[in-house]
């Protein structure tokens, strides 16, 4: 099977900080990765990347079989126009920490938007679609909902839903809990279940919700210092491994969350 995303020795380096250093990763369709580390391992970064919110200092990320930040011009490999970013990331969707909605826009129309702009979706048809998603996320009675109307975890799955409308073939999700009050975590928790358990798309998430990562996740890496230090299975990685700088990340860890 061929990876849908491939990272082929990524760096990115902001000033003189290097924060990843030669990320070498396979991704492959409808496999789900947790990735997971101290603050500042460029854990967020790595999906930016793949969203294309940054860009690679060096290095290659293949998506679909296509490079995503670099193109061919004339025989010649050119940093990528807009155009081609645009065609290449077109099955890729992600979900912020902090929501991203727009607040003069109801719920649904957040939801219609995209499938009008880049989809090209006539009005109608576009609600239709947007209504079946946030139904599925448990919106469905808060259509005509502003986000300020909203608590954190509703908001955060209305930018679930916003995302999905899309079908994404691989879908990126940054620490989509850590801005919520500690009672909301499980709502948002129980849809990526949901879309983890009963679809077919890949799925990345950058988390500290450990027991999360165990129950779900096909595969865990543990980012140290710009680098992908461990990766296994999550029973392999959390539980088993051996490494004295995850060990200590996961002692830490689990102090401050007890």
């Amino acid at each position: 099977m061929e990876p849908i995303v491939k990272y082929d020795d990524v760096h990115k380096s902001f000033g003189d900080t290097h924060v990843l250093k030669g990320i070498n990763l396979d991704i492959y369709p409808s496999e789900k990765i947790a990735i997971i580390g101290p603050s500042g391992s460029g854990k967020t970064t790595i999906i930016r990347l793949l969203m294309t919110l940054e860009e690679p200092t060096d290095g290659d990320i293949i998506v679909a079989g296509e490079n995503l930040w670099k193109m061919e011009v004339g025989g010649k490999k050119k940093r990528a126009n807009e155009k081609h970013l645009r065609s290449v990331r077109k099955d890729i969707g992600m979900v912020f920490q902090h929501f991203n909605l727009f607040p003069h826009k109801t719920i649904l129309d957040n939801c219609v938007m995209p499938l009008v702009k880049v989809k090209k979706y006539k009005k109608k048809e576009a609600e239709e679609e947007a209504r079946k998603m946030l139904d599925r996320v448990g919106l469905g009675d808060k259509y005509d909902a502003y986000p300020a109307n909203l608590s954190g975890g509703q908001k955060q799955r209305v930018a679930m839903a916003r995302a999905l409308v899309m079908k994404p073939k691989i879908m990126l999700f940054d620490e989509v809990t850590s801005a919520l009050d500690p009672e909301l975590v499980g709502e948002v928790l129980g849809v990526i279940r949901d879309l983890a358990e009963h679809d077919e798309m890949a799925m990345v998430l950058v988390t500290h919700e450990m027991d999360f990562a165990l129950e779900i996740a096909d595969r865990v890496l543990f980012l140290d210092d710009g680098v992908i230090a461990e990766s296994g299975t999550a029973e392999e990685v959390i539980n088993q491994s051996e490494n004295p700088r995850l060990q200590d990340f996961l002692k830490r860890f689990r102090k401050s969350s007890s």
